[in-house]
């Protein structure tokens, strides 16, 4: 039945079609189309993640790893960390998101800002110490303007990601349509990588800019690989998946080839290693590996090769350190030289709480920058985070009983023990690329046994049900 047009209940929704109506006249008025566009655009975003806050996240899913970044100029303290700082499309679509999503929240009381998940602690534990080195910091003169809150702000950014995945997912269903997505775009990333490797170079994700960050792709495939790989160990998906899943796999092992990242071929090791050890089908996983084995000094290129051997055998030049008789090379020397002077000696400058989140010099090895910027206290607490993490993962795969769940925390399980091996030589934990589609794994992977609770329950009162009508 038709309600009346007097209806109390649209007021608010004409009240705020006229109000948008309006703001768009004003902004078409007073800037250029392009900049009318983006606000007008932004404006849409915000209002489609307040109706729909699935469909937001899908937008955010493509937009990971297939949207521009660009330089900011203007922010002091760039300059500490080596390199400029950038923005992408998906800070500006998380932050129109946010506000869609805390507006919803506010109409909405039964939603609530933060779902109650185990990581809600370790996770305020961990943000909390880089506010406090960062404040710090700067009170002592150690962050230079406003690089470190800007920086601190974007970890946040990836928690938001984490809190808005988890208060969307309510179904089974909509778990396998994020997986799937996801997939997806880590295909579209394959062919775009793939596409490079006739110009030579070394082959980065999408809209990296012209050096690009082979380092940055590599860790992001090594989570998708994992992901993929225990997608299958566990049986998900009919024939025409599975068929994807091969062509996928095949494509994923050119691209991580085609990086010639050392760290990511490295972090494949303790990747293999999880998935044996938690896997049910270990001869499955034994044939496979052998078969690389053997097969690897026939079909591995050149070009990785030489990649793997130039640790060892690049020319004499300073810098390089000796390891057991053995030359380093320059990169492999500096990484493990800025370890050796954090461990050794700045570290005992500031042993509590650190230098400030970019009150350090730049670091490209994750734990030592932790333990540079944020001290003691901030290392504990990210390694609280981790350790949460884990632990949530193994749960949630040892309840799994259907083959989506215990594929994907499977996945999860041997992605996240890559990237902590990722991040020996690489900011692994602050990387955009690399952290966004880790926190939405992270965020299923923890709604995954509440979700099979629920439908468990679901499924037995439905029995039972049955039986009550069977009787009667």
């Amino acid at each position: 039945m038709l309600q009346s047009e007097n209806d109390p209940k649209s007021i608010p929704l004409i009240a705020l079609a006229v109000v948008l109506t309006l703001a768009a006249g004003f902004v078409i008025a007073k800037f250029s189309y392009v900049v009318a566009g983006a606000i007008v655009l932004g404006i849409i975003i915000a209002v489609v993640s307040f109706i729909s806050g699935e469909l937001a996240l899908y937008l955010l899913l493509f937009s990971m790893l297939l949207s521009p970044q660009f330089m900011v100029g203007g922010v002091g303290g760039e300059s500490v960390r080596g390199r400029g700082i950038t923005l992408r499309l998906d800070d500006f679509l998380l932050v129109i998101m946010g506000v869609g999503w805390f507006l919803k929240t506010a109409v909405r009381k039964d939603l609530g800002l933060f779902l109650k998940t185990p990581l809600n602690g370790p996770i305020f534990y961990y943000f909390l110490a880089c506010v406090v080195s960062t404040l710090f910091g700067f009170m002592m003169g150690r962050v230079k303007g406003g690089a470190g809150f800007f920086f601190v702000i974007k970890y946040f950014e990836y928690f938001i990601v984490y809190f808005m995945a988890v208060n969307y997912l309510k179904s089974r269903e909509q778990i396998e349509r994020f997986t799937n997505i996801m997939l997806i775009v880590c295909f579209i990333v394959c062919i775009v990588a793939i596409s490079q490797i006739p110009s030579g170079v070394r082959v980065s994700a999408p809209f990296e800019g012209p050096e690009g960050e082979p380092n940055t792709l590599g860790g992001y495939l090594v989570l998708m690989l994992s992901v993929l790989l225990g997608l299958r160990l566990a049986g998900y998906g009919k024939w025409m998946a599975k068929t994807f899943f091969w062509i996928l796999l095949l494509f994923i092992l050119v691209a991580l080839a085609a990086t010639l990242s050392r760290a990511s071929w490295l972090a494949m090791v303790p990747m293999f290693i999880v998935l044996f050890a938690f896997s049910k089908r270990k001869l499955l996983i034994s044939g496979c590996i052998l078969a690389i084995l053997i097969a690897a000094p026939f079909i591995v290129p050149e070009t990785v090769k030489d990649r793997v051997l130039y640790t060892f055998k690049q020319r004499p030049e300073s810098g390089q350190m000796m390891v057991g008789g053995v030359r380093i090379d320059t990169s492999t020397s500096e990484r493990l030289q800025s370890w050796k002077i954090v461990l050794t000696n700045d570290f005992k400058r500031h042993p509590v709480i650190g230098f400030g989140v970019t009150g350090y010099r730049f670091l490209d090895a994750q734990y030592a920058r932790v333990l540079a910027e944020t001290g003691l206290v901030g290392l504990i607490a990210f390694l609280f985070l981790i350790g949460s993490i884990f632990r949530v993962a193994v749960r949630a795969y040892r309840e799994a009983s259907d083959p989506l769940y215990s594929g994907l925390t499977l996945g999860f399980l041997g992605g996240f023990a890559g990237l902590l091996t990722h991040a020996l030589g690489a900011n692994t934990f602050i990387i955009v690329r690399i952290m966004e589609p880790f926190w939405f794994l992270t965020a299923m992977i923890v709604m995954i046994p509440a979700l099979e609770k629920r439908e468990r329950k679901e499924e037995h009162e439905g029995l039972k049900a049955r039986a009550v009508s069977g009787q009667h």
